[in-house]
């Protein structure tokens, strides 16, 4: 057997595996435990390196599970160790754990080596093997310090050299007045504990440096001797390079276990006072593990890996020079699992394997035991094959269970690890509840479970819809524990899922559900925005959601909690805050929260707010015309400034008034100002944003210019004659900031223009015009206004041209002539005036025209009012429009300047010709009958011509289609009236009158009426047939019939039979209804062989129901003997019906009517 052990253990092993089944842990399930065997589990342990205080008890633990449960004993150093006959040890009922009472013992003699052993009848577990030490706190030595003298700037170190204890002590450095030592990249501490001097200085000098040690475990604290040191500078160490105190050499070495914290150190000596750095040799320190302490002196990489040996090289450097140490790191270590070995739980004549896979430096060795006994001397066993870290059971058989131990160490430490082996035959258990309901979102992953339990592993297959089975392969996987997982669930996933669980010994199945919902999604998420300070910020977050979850929607400000603040008003689908303040800036996010998932989405809100105003007014550059004005922008409050804008205030002229002088872009700081002579200049600031101006600045400095003759002349000079003979000259005069000095007047000149003759003059003062008299009527004059102050003239000033005052014209236009172009317009034509009788600006001519009669009458008429035509300009021409034909009119012309109209022209009398009449002054109709009408009409009230007679033209009209031929008849002048025969009795006639003259038609007067309506049946039988409304309310009429038919049938139907007799003799209840045998409908119940109707027969053809009288009847409206339908389909005769009341005694009960006889009504 051994021999094809080893020719094939390759193949051997393969073929195992194959065969093998997966490990198997046994369920927590205290149901599935219940009855269920199984080797001791250790479950809590005391750690491998026990120290204890020995004021406390000891208390080692040990803790295991199993069926049945398992029994404790332990060894110390190796042996057995009986806890009965130790009065001071005392095991926990159903544990193993020791409780060692130590008080007023020797705590030494329970230091060892000790290891629990859990045992049953189907394996035995161990434990680790627990060191037990007791903590210690030696006292120092007794030593006595000498005082340390030294020179300033030598290295020097003071050793602490702290006893050793258990655990090591933690050191530090304190003074009398138990303050620590300052340390600095000069003054250093040492892992050692020891203090390090690069170089000393006098500060240094003190008679207190003294080493603490404080012991952890038993929290003492213990102090070496105080040491004395004196720094002397009467010959001070001159600069040197950089040396190394520590470590010692140009190299040294570290170990390090994987795993554990490097930390590497490095102190120089040196002055000026080295620097330290690191780096390592032929790679990169690792970033994220590395730290650097005491100023750089210590190097810390945490979670040391293999990948961290190499050299690492310390510098120190000053200015004389630099000096390099490399420590040399090798990485060991302990032993560290690759893969435990794992729990088996194995049917009859099944295969398993458990593995011990570990990794250390050196490599650790790797030993198996079974029950606690080394494997090579427990009994031996055929099926058991044991290859360096793996064990192979074959064909297990029942009774064979035990507890298997892997024990893998090196010289750093040692791993322990139980696995059992249970043998067990076990119908399967499905361990998932069942009819559990799983929701998901959709395209997220589904997983259903199907835990399960049983010996052999059961074999798990899934149906869905308890009818399709479902295989490993898109979109389903189904795992080696037996869950079902749809990678990308979707809503056609949703349904009913069975898995069922088989083995040898038998069947289990369960069923699951799964409900695949829409995903949660903020469709308009919150927007960025910008808000001013006191007004409100509303975000909107609205949601789309499964409706069957239930959403709870949260606001978060910078990811964490809104303030407690009625300000914010949360809401469904927005959050308002109120009366924002500077505070409330931040991100805000909306968190949509499902019981599956969640969306979330984010914005900003800026305050903002107009500017601070600036500050720090300075005038600088100072000259007489200009300085220069510099100033400290304020807040910008989240809002750039967009511009500075520059006012003054004129201290002199207009004191308490501020004037826009210039603007500078918000990026500027400064501005050159112009300025003005003669002014008390005061300047200030203020900074636009996007909200506003800012307050403005403080004011500043005042800042007076020395007067000078005016820069300017008045603006808008004007020269207009206001009376005849005179001419008023105007201008707009100078502020007092344009004045540029005292004494401001003003010199008026004038002339003629075109006239060989002296400027006339006159100098004013507060004055705004001069008046000159005497002049001719609308003359042309050069006119200058020049201003002038005590230091001089202002520039020469601009000829402007004026004109004295105008009088009223002379001349009338003459040759008048009227062309008359047609009976609404004509053309005037005349000559005109001279240039110089109108005495002013001419702005044209006016035409006053009035109609006197019409030509058929030569009475005037009083109503016509005159009538008036401008024609701007020089014209001699125009056009008179609007005319009324067949009328005579006057008119006459006058010419017009500024000052009013000059003398008529003479009076011209003109005719209009004959145009197309007015429409008749009214149209009647009267005196309608059946095939008749009588229209009545007036003639025209504006003729404008000789009437010559009538038109009519009338038609049959439907509302406003024209459904019948036009009809058209003519008139005399002296007919207004005439009866029309032949007509249509009932329908609607449209009539269209226009009165002509020798021109043509005027326009229409319209009119529309009906003739009489007919009272005899026949003809309304045939009249009212042929209308279109009529037609329509009798199809609307039959449909609304038809649909209550087909209601009736299907209720009718719906019925089906029904056991009456059985049904009453269930229930003795009167008001009881029971339903008809024949029609499905309910009615009162009687016995009586005479009231009930054969199987199979109908309702009686006459139509004749029983029905209550509050119930209405298709019989009532369908089946009167008056109602019938005309050949051409239409309804006619009287809406009508029966009231048939049933003679039987007892409640009367209403009976759907019979489809078949609402149907005989249409026959």
């Amino acid at each position: 057997m051994d021999r094809k052990w080893k020719w094939v253990p390759g193949i051997m092993l393969l073929m195992l595996l194959s065969h093998m089944t997966s490990a198997l842990e046994v369920p927590l399930d205290p149901k599935v435990l219940e009855g269920l065997p199984q080797p001791p589990t250790i479950i809590l342990q005391s750690p491998k390196d026990y120290i204890f205080d020995p004021r406390e008890n000891i208390v080692i633990y040990c803790e295991a599970k199993g069926k049945p449960q398992p029994s404790f004993s332990w060894t110390r150093n190796g042996t057995h160790f009986d806890v009965e006959e130790d009065s001071k040890v005392l095991m926990k009922p159903g544990s193993g754990t020791l409780v060692i009472d130590i008080s007023g013992e020797k705590a030494e003699a329970y230091e060892g080596t000790y290891q629990c052993t859990a045992h049953n009848d189907h394996g035995t577990a161990v434990s680790n093997n627990i060191v037990i030490r007791q903590s210690r706190s030696p006292l120092w030595s007794k030593e006595r310090n000498e005082a340390i003298v030294v020179q300033m700037g030598v290295s020097l170190v003071l050793q602490c050299r702290p006893p050793a204890g258990l655990p090591p002590p933690v050191i530090f450095w304190m003074d009398n007045n138990f303050q620590k030592l300052p340390l600095d990249k000069r003054v250093s501490q040492a892992l050692n504990g020891d203090l390090y001097f690069s170089n000393v200085l006098p500060e240094d000098s003190r008679n207190d440096y003294i080493c603490y040690a404080r012991f952890p475990h038993t929290q003492t604290i213990q102090q070496k001797q105080p040491i004395s040191v004196t720094v002397l500078d009467n010959r001070p160490e001159g600069e040197r390079r950089p040396g190394f105190m520590l470590p010692f050499g140009a190299t040294s070495t570290k170990m390090v276990l994987k795993g554990e914290t490097l930390e590497l150190e490095c102190i120089a000596d040196g002055l000026p006072t080295p620097d330290i750095s690191w780096e390592k040799d032929g790679g990169e320190l690792p970033s994220g593990r590395i730290s650097f302490h005491n100023f750089q002196k210590k190097l810390k990489i945490s979670e040391v890996n293999e990948a961290d040996a190499g050299n690492y090289r310390c510098t120190a450097i000053n200015s004389l020079g630099d000096a390099h140490h490399i420590i040399k790191v090798t990485v060991k270590a302990a032993p560290f699992w690759v893969s435990a070995p794992r729990n088996l739980i194995l049917a009859p004549n099944e295969t398993g394997i458990l593995t011990c896979r570990v990794s250390g430096e050196p490599k650790p060795k790797i030993a198996w035991f079974v029950n606690g006994v080394a494997i090579e001397n427990a009994p031996e066993d055929h099926t058991r094959k044991v290859e360096d870290d793996t064990v192979i059971l074959s064909n297990v058989q029942s009774g064979s269970s035990a507890v298997y131990q892997c024990n893998a160490s090196n010289e750093f430490g040692y791993l322990l690890a139980n696995a059992f082996v249970s043998v067990l035959a076990e119908p399967p258990r499905v361990l998932t509840p069942p009819n559990q309901v799983y929701q998901v979102i959709t395209n997220s992953p589904a997983l259903l479970h199907c835990a399960s339990f049983g010996s052999p592993i059961p074999t798990i297959t899934w149906f869905k819809d308890s009818q399709t089975t479902i295989k490993n392969g898109d979109p389903y996987v189904i795992h080696e524990n037996g869950t079902l997982e749809i990678h990308v669930a979707q809503p056609i996933n949703s349904g009913k899922y069975t898995c069922i669980a088989t083995n040898h010994l038998g069947i289990k199945e369960n069923h699951v559900f799964l409900e695949v919902k829409e995903p949660t999604r903020i469709l308009k998420q919150p927007e960025y925005k910008v808000v001013q300070r006191g007004m409100s910020a509303v975000f909107e977050c609205k949601v789309k959601h499964d409706i069957s979850l239930s959403p709870t929607m949260t606001w978060l400000k910078d990811n964490g909690e809104l303030p407690d603040d009625e300000r914010f008003e949360v809401d469904t689908d927005s959050l308002t805050i109120k009366d924002v303040t500077d505070e409330d800036e931040g991100r805000y996010t909306c968190i949509m929260n499902t019981t599956l998932d969640q969306d979330s989405a984010s914005a900003m809100l800026t305050v903002v707010e107009r500017p601070g105003p600036p500050t720090d007014l300075e005038l600088t550059d100072q000259t007489e015309r200009s300085v220069r004005l510099t100033w400290t922008p304020g807040d910008e409050h989240n809002s750039p400034t967009q511009k500075f804008l520059i006012q003054y205030e004129d201290l002199l002229h207009q004191p308490g008034v501020w004037t826009n002088l210039t603007e500078v872009a918000g990026s500027s700081t400064t501005a050159q100002l112009d300025l003005s002579p003669y002014v008390y200049y005061s300047f200030r600031v203020l900074a636009l944003n996007h909200v506003g101006y800012s307050e403005p600045s403080q004011s500043s400095k005042q800042y007076r210019t020395n007067p000078a003759a005016p820069d300017v002349n008045p603006s808008d000079v004007k020269g207009v004659g206001l009376e005849p003979g005179n001419l008023v000259i105007s201008w707009t005069p100078l502020t007092g900031f344009q004045s540029n000095g005292p004494g401001l007047e003003y010199k008026v000149q004038w002339r003629r223009k075109d006239v060989e003759e002296n400027w006339s003059s006159a100098t004013v003062a507060n004055l705004s015009h001069f008046v000159v008299s005497g002049t001719p009527v609308f003359e042309p004059f050069e006119i200058t206004v020049q201003a002038l102050n005590n230091y001089g003239n202002g520039p020469d000033p601009e000829v402007k041209i004026g004109y004295s005052g105008e009088d009223m014209p002379l001349s009338a236009p003459e040759s008048v002539e009227v062309n008359v172009h047609n009976s609404t317009l004509a053309e005037v034509k005349w000559e005109r005036v001279s240039l110089s009788s109108v005495r002013g600006k001419l702005q044209g001519y006016k035409m006053y025209y009035r109609r006197q009669h019409g030509l058929h009458s030569t009475e005037e008429d009083p109503d016509q009012q005159e009538q008036v035509l401008t024609f701007s300009g020089n014209h001699s021409e125009g056009q008179l429009p609007d005319l009324q034909p067949y009328s005579v009119y006057s008119l006459f012309i006058r010419v017009l300047n500024n000052k009013g109209e000059g003398p008529p022209s003479p009076t011209k009398t003109f005719e209009t010709p004959e145009g197309v009449p007015g429409k008749p002054s009214f149209l009647e109709v009267t005196n309608p009958s059946l095939e008749s009408l009588t229209l009545e009409w007036g003639p025209p009230i504006n003729k404008n011509g000789h009437l010559a007679g009538y038109t009519l033209k009338y038609q049959q009209v439907n509302g406003t289609n024209e459904v019948g031929p036009i009809k058209v008849m003519t008139f005399l002048p002296n007919e207004t009236t005439i009866t029309i025969g032949n007509l249509n009795a009932s329908m609607l006639y449209k009539f269209d009158l226009s009165a002509m003259t020798i021109k043509g038609s005027g326009p229409i007067i319209t009119k529309e009426a009906f003739t009489a309506m007919d009272t005899t049946v026949a003809n309304r039988q045939v009249d009212i047939a042929t209308q279109g409304w009529f037609i329509g309310l009798m199809c609307a009429i039959a449909l609304l019939i038809l649909v209550l038919l087909i209601v009736c049938f299907i209720k009718r139907n719906k019925g089906g039979k029904y056991p009456v007799k059985e049904k009453e003799d269930a229930h003795q209840d009167p008001e009881i209804q029971p339903m008809k045998e024949d029609d499905g409908t309910f009615g009162e119940y009687s016995d009586t062989e005479d009231h009930k109707p054969l199987k199979g027969s109908r309702t009686p053809s006459n139509g004749t129901v029983r029905r209550d009288e509050s119930d209405d009847s298709l019989v009532d409206y369908g089946e009167g003997g008056d109602g019938q339908f005309n050949e051409d389909g239409s309804f006619i005769g009287q809406y009508s019906g029966k009231k048939e009341k049933d003679t039987h005694e007892g409640n009367e009960s209403s009976e759907a009517p019979s489809p078949v006889n609402a149907m005989n009504s249409f026959v």
